[in-house]
């Protein structure tokens, strides 16, 4: 996979140098579009505003299942951009001469790593260090000795659940594409495309939830603990 052509390889063969230069361009381009956006906000939104704004209302109203409607729109700013920056990341592998940053272990790992250290510390300025880790514990204190390392083990696996999930299914459908490539060039590829842009996005969204239902689980503990 790391002889596919793209368009970073003319300016340095590295793959660490290919996947760091799609980081940075699929935020430039999150980045550009988000300021486009909100460049002049209309009563009636333009294109791109309408975009936005279906977007994030889409979030919000997933969202408020989840953790409440204040805390979803409290945490909308993180959980707003990992979608979108994760959507581009995703989608701009799909493009030939394109990679997808998250088709690289160490960046799906550096995006689970802020969502946990962020919903362990929610959870501790929430709740208190103590009391936050008192419900990893279980309400049976009898059982605590037995909870408490299974519930540090199962919060530390979420890293690896949440990079390795989007890992595998964007490095696999980076890998499908490559296939149908080579078989069919000119016409297998058009479904294709389709197809792994609404992979695209649904594991940006699988992303963004989960990012909700770990924060959920941090700052609502007490309530959950008390049920």
């Amino acid at each position: 996979m790391n002889d596919i052509f793209t368009f970073a390889g003319l300016i340095d063969h590295s793959h660490d140098f290919i996947i760091g230069f799609h980081a940075v361009l699929t935020a430039l381009i999150a980045l550009f579009l988000a300021k486009m956006a909100t460049r002049s906000l209309q009563v009636v939104p333009g294109a791109i505003q309408n975009v936005f704004e279906a977007l994030l209302d889409g979030i919000l109203m997933m969202a408020r299942d989840v953790i409440g409607e204040e805390k979803a729109r409290k945490y909308l700013p993180l959980t707003g951009t990992i979608a979108i920056l994760v959507f581009f990341s995703n989608a701009i592998g799909v493009i030939p001469g394109f990679e997808s940053p998250t088709s690289s272990l160490n960046y799906t790992l550096t995006l689970a790593l802020i969502v946990f250290v962020y919903y362990n510390f929610e959870g501790i300025r929430t709740h208190g260090f103590i009391k936050y880790f008192a419900h990893f514990a279980g309400p049976v204190k009898a059982l605590a000795p037995l909870l408490f390392p299974i519930e540090i083990i199962s919060h530390c696996s979420r890293v690896i659940s949440l990079s390795f999930r989007l890992f595998g299914n964007i490095k696999g459908d980076d890998m499908f594409l490559l296939v149908m490539l080579m078989l069919a060039p000119w016409i297998a590829p058009l479904p294709a495309f389709v197809i792994l842009t609404f992979m695209a996005f649904l594991q940006a969204f699988i992303f963004m939830i989960l990012t909700y239902v770990f924060l959920a689980g941090a700052v609502l503990a007490e309530e959950e603990a008390g049920h």
